[in-house]
């Protein structure tokens, strides 16, 4: 059966509920494992944006300033809606009491960034099967931390565990939308793949690096360079750029 871009969205939002579910049920192992494919998921989405797919946007574009700024703005974008709008966003669980508009804040910039997780499998099919599945790959390795930060939230804001598991349910389904918009959005199927590494590179970068390096763990710092590892070695298999 071919691979579906929506079908893969569809899987990797479920990512979120996982996450959310540990998270509500306080399961020690599966946030053990949930804590380690941050840091891995950090290495192998870095590696995926740095190896494969900033060569590909740049080198198949007339206009590779034009593509900067794409990606440029992708990496702000998310910046603006998680740590300008939001009063306080963390990846990772959160052990304080916060305000309904914090929580909900970080619900939308959250929100956002799940749903370029959605163009980013979506965009990287239409460069290839394989550099899509790829991208499907990264998104489910951060999908659990997600998951587990946003339910988080939403109990140390009062709302419950009911509204811990929608919200997670919530983020899954704005990475759908952002598949299927993708798919029949022509400014999104034009340019998805550079905002998408815009994004990737905010998300591994600024939001997990620094989570992984406030440890010290050589666990995390193991499951990092593992990621980034995973990765060379996947893409040395697969041909992620256009036939």
């Amino acid at each position: 059966m071919a691979l579906s871009p929506l079908l893969l969205a569809a899987g990797a939002a479920l990512g979120n509920v996982i996450g959310a579910f540990a998270m509500v049920h306080r399961e020690r192992r599966s946030m053990l494992f949930i804590e380690t494919s941050l840091a891995f998921g950090a290495g192998f989405m870095l590696a995926l944006v740095l190896i494969g797919v900033l060569p590909e946007v740049f080198t198949s574009s007339e206009n590779p300033w034009s593509v900067g700024m794409f990606v440029m703005g992708g990496y702000l974008l998310v910046h603006v809606a998680q740590h300008v709008i939001p009063p306080h966003f963390h990846f990772g669980e959160e052990t304080h009491a916060v305000s309904r508009g914090a929580v909900y804040s970080a619900l939308m910039g959250l929100g956002l960034h799940a749903f370029f997780d959605g163009v980013a499998i979506a965009s990287g099919f239409l460069v290839s099967a394989e550099l899509g599945l790829l991208f499907f790959l990264a998104v489910v390795l951060h999908k659990l931390p997600e998951g587990v930060t946003i339910s988080s939230l939403m109990l140390a804001g009062g709302q419950g565990r009911r509204g811990a598991i929608g919200a997670g349910l919530a983020l899954g389904l704005a990475t759908i939308l952002g598949a299927v918009l993708t798919e029949s959005v022509a400014s999104l199927a034009t340019h998805g793949l550079a905002l998408a590494a815009g994004v990737t590179i905010y998300v591994a970068a600024s939001n997990l690096v620094p989570e992984l390096q406030a440890g010290r763990s050589i666990r995390m710092t193991l499951a990092f360079l593992g990621g980034a590892v995973a990765l060379i070695l996947l893409g040395s298999l697969l041909p992620v750029r256009a036939q």
